[in-house]
């Protein structure tokens, strides 16, 4: 394993920001934490950087043990959020100070070779004479991270490096550090608290809270199988239901008595978690137990799944997104009553 983390604590005063931290990280794999503020993200990445220590615990790389090691001696590159580029040096010696400090019997006709080829990799070789000043929020990243793999690290950990960029620059720069990871193979581990960008990037998810991982695994296994509603709420729009889940694999939302609930032999009360597309949009369904009525408030036939928001009863909203052909075929009314349930769902027990 390139890096191991095992069982990191770390408090600041009374504030819990890792508690018991443990997973790996093969060579060559890019791995996102992601999770909310304050769920110990940064805390994680700069302790396993050596820029903090942790209170227990221990960071190995590559077998060896690098928990009291400074950053400068586990041969890892570091990339912040607000690039950290000098403001008076142009990207040309940004790129080569890291080169002749750590390497300082390089020639300069080998700077020169290693810095051109490191503006080429990273799409900018037009700007090696401008200053960071002139350049676009994304250039000065592409920078950033050109300055880093300069020093040739074994390991390129990122704190949220397209936080502070539009929008639309950061879906660029995301795919474009994904084309980079996987042309150079480089151990990565990235910071992010934003769900789509963690997907497009990773080749493995750790999901943190409070301190604690919940879980990790590929992008596509803790979309099929979170471990709970918390992960499952990082991975795009849902709506819940309250209700009565049989052993036989039924979802009842309005049964008609509480009496008929005896009639199960194992029945639990769950808050099922279903997505937009996995809801059923009907008018008239024969047995309205396993349906909620509500009202649509909301059509939007911009995107190429129709979407129709609904108000039911206790005012909550929820969304449905169908197919074009199958709203053609409901033609649904603003105003007008429907019936929803989910044809699939997660449910957690209460």
């Amino acid at each position: 394993m390139a890096v191991v983390v095992k069982n990191l604590k770390k408090k600041y005063g009374t504030f819990v920001a890792l508690d018991g931290i443990s997973f790996n990280v093969q060579e060559g794999e890019f791995l996102a934490l992601l999770g909310p503020s304050g769920s110990g993200k940064t805390t994680l990445l700069r302790i396993i950087a050596g820029l903090e220590l942790a209170d227990e615990g221990e960071v190995f790389l590559k077998g060896k043990d690098a928990s009291g090691k400074p950053i400068h001696e586990r041969n890892i590159g570091f990339v912040f959020q607000h690039y950290a580029l000098f403001k008076h040096m142009t990207v040309f010696e940004n790129i080569a100070f890291g080169l002749r400090v750590k390497r300082p019997r390089l020639s300069k006709t080998e700077i020169k070779t290693r810095v051109e080829t490191l503006l080429n990799l990273v799409h900018l070789s037009e700007v090696g004479e401008k200053y960071p000043s002139e350049l676009s929020g994304g250039q000065r990243q592409r920078i950033a991270l050109a300055r880093v793999l300069a020093i040739e690290p074994k390991y390129m950990l990122l704190d949220e490096p397209f936080g502070a960029l539009d929008a639309k620059v950061r879906k660029e720069l995301r795919r474009w550090l994904r084309k980079l990871h996987d042309s150079i193979g480089l151990t990565t581990i990235f910071v992010t608290h934003d769900q789509e960008e963690a997907v497009e990037v990773a080749d493995r998810i750790a999901i943190l809270d409070q301190g604690k991982l919940i879980q990790l695994g590929t992008p596509l296994e803790l979309w099929e199988n979170p471990k709970n509603a918390f992960v499952f709420d990082f991975f795009g729009n849902y709506n819940t239901f309250s209700g009565y889940e049989t052993k036989e694999g039924e979802f009842i939302i309005n049964p008609e008595s509480i009496a008929e609930l005896t009639s199960f032999a194992s029945m639990k009360f769950v808050k099922a978690f279903s997505r937009p597309h996995e809801i059923v949009l009907k008018r008239n369904p024969l047995d309205t137990r396993f349906y909620l009525q509500g009202s649509i408030v909301l059509i939007n036939q911009a995107a190429p799944m129709v979407k129709i928001e609904l108000e039911v009863q206790s005012g909550n909203i929820y969304q449905v997104d169908i197919e074009k052909s199958m709203f053609d075929m409901l033609n649904p009314k603003m105003g007008e009553t429907f019936w929803i349930k989910p044809l699939k769902y997660k449910s957690f027990e209460n």
